[in-house]
């Protein structure tokens, strides 16, 4: 994982896909300018986990570029692979709500880019806008009731 900067170009990427994901879809420009402000950029390696299953619940991430997997530990050798995101995809709002340990693995296919919202930072933008914590709350039990039923 190595951090990178944030280019203009990065800056409308960012913005045009967080308007597609459901709990930004209805925020105006000055609140994604808060969000922005705070988000981190990152590029990670093929292979690289960008979290583990088990790990602390610590950020939510919204890729940029490249493929990643979603897997979970059932056996000790043994994962089962969930999902498969893509630029545009969001993961890891749950973790940041209830600060519960990561639930899957996320794990690089290919060379990727990830924009990355801290809890630190996330703190900062619920205190600032309510409104926010419900849309992520309803994302958060739409994924749930998902995972629940893969399973």
């Amino acid at each position: 994982m190595k951090k990178i900067l944030m280019t203009d170009e990065d800056t409308v990427l960012f913005t045009k896909m967080v308007k597609k994901i459901n709990f930004f879809a209805s925020m105006n420009m000055g609140l994604l300018e808060k969000i922005l402000a705070r988000i981190n950029y990152y590029a990670y390696g093929r292979g690289e986990k960008v979290c583990r299953q088990g790990g602390p619940g610590d950020a939510f991430y919204v890729i940029a570029e490249g493929k990643l997997k979603v897997s979970v530990r059932e056996a000790f050798f043994f994962s089962r692979r969930l999902a498969e995101l893509g630029p545009g995809d969001c993961f890891g709002e749950m973790a940041l709500l209830d600060r519960k340990p990561r639930n899957a693995t996320v794990a690089c296919e290919q060379d990727s880019k990830v924009f990355v919202l801290t809890v630190d930072q996330f703190d900062q933008v619920l205190a600032e806008n309510p409104a926010f914590k419900q849309e992520i709350k309803k994302l958060a039990a739409d994924r749930q009731f998902e995972i629940d039923h893969k399973r």
